[in-house]
């Protein structure tokens, strides 16, 4: 009995410093990630204080950003900063979020002069947010235009029928909380969604004629909502011509002053993550053992990578989520 009694008591002592050890490393773990997101977040090469060309990034799916905001902000104000571009490769998005990251560069460019370069796509809300400076460099094999504006929602009202689900409603007015998903769309309904994407096609359209100096036959060929390619955007004034990066920052010299040979330093939101951390923590996680902490871990960085939209799209291709 003393026997099995030590073997019992050494197996938990065991099992204690494994649980310590596995702690440890999950913590050392995620304390180098922060590290190295740190370093890599600031690390520039540059002197500090040196004068330089600032580029800004604009990815993937529009929404309003209070961060991308306050960052436009700081580079209005920095001293240092000569000159800036705007690096678009986005499909658009929501109409709110592209008309407030217009406003926003269009501030910018009050304070400093900006050009606008398509990386890959700059597609209906990302196109408005290319027409927000002065001039755009696209390459030749790059997605413009699909200036049109989209009201998507899903109709399960046969779904609904053949499995014999009613939904009942009671509403001030017939065209309240329309369209539902839970009935046909009715007439009057699609009409008043149709008279809200006209005018803010109308709207975009406005921004367009205004920002790339175009006639009432040009706008009429340029908005028709499909995209086109670098080159054809040339003649279409969609683009003013094509090139790369370099020749973006070339016009700057050579219409804006901006010095030339500058170095490009990338500038990007306050608490923007180079290294999505709590994914890599959770294999970390599992490296040691602790499963249940990656799959909490796991939970968290999805709910935190959800972004809830509303209202009207301005952009290329829908979700399909």
């Amino acid at each position: 009995m003393s026997v099995d009694a030590e073997v019992i008591a050494d197996r938990r002592r065991l099992r204690r410093k494994l649980t310590f050890w596995r702690v440890t490393g999950l913590l050392g773990l995620i304390a180098a990630i922060v590290a190295l997101g740190y370093l890599g977040a600031n690390r520039s090469g540059l002197v500090p204080g040196q004068e330089h060309v600032a580029r800004i990034s604009i990815n993937g799916f529009i929404t309003s950003s209070q961060r991308l905001a306050n960052l436009m902000d700081r580079v209005g104000r920095a001293p240092n900063v000569a000159g800036v571009v705007i690096s678009v490769n986005s499909p658009g998005g929501t109409t709110t979020g592209s008309e407030e990251l217009f406003r926003n560069i269009r501030r910018l460019a009050d304070k400093k002069p900006v050009v606008t370069f398509v990386e890959g796509t700059a597609a209906s809300g990302g196109y408005i947010t290319a027409i927000a400076s002065d001039h755009i460099v696209a390459r030749e094999t790059a997605i413009v235009g699909s200036i049109g504006v989209l009201f998507q929602y899903p109709d399960v009202s046969q779904l609904l029928t053949n499995w014999g689900v009613k939904v009942e409603a009671v509403k001030s007015s017939p065209l309240k909380a329309e369209p539902s998903g839970f009935n046909p769309t009715s007439p009057e309904a699609r009409a008043a969604l149709q008279e809200v994407v006209n005018d803010t096609f109308g709207w975009f359209k406005g921004l367009v004629r205004e920002r790339r100096h175009l006639t009432d036959a040009e706008l009429a060929a340029a908005s028709t909502g499909q995209v086109f390619s670098g080159r054809q955007g040339v003649p279409l004034k969609l683009v003013d011509s094509l090139g790369t990066e370099r020749d973006a920052i070339a016009w700057l010299e050579r219409e804006k002053g901006v010095r030339k040979n500058l170095p490009v330093q990338d500038w990007r939101p306050s608490g923007s993550r180079e290294i999505p951390l709590l994914a890599v923590a959770a294999s970390g996680a599992d490296l040691v053992g602790l499963t249940g902490v990656a799959e909490a871990l796991r939970r968290t960085s999805a709910v935190a990578d959800q972004a809830q939209l509303d209202g009207l799209l301005v952009v290329w291709h829908p979700s399909e989520k």
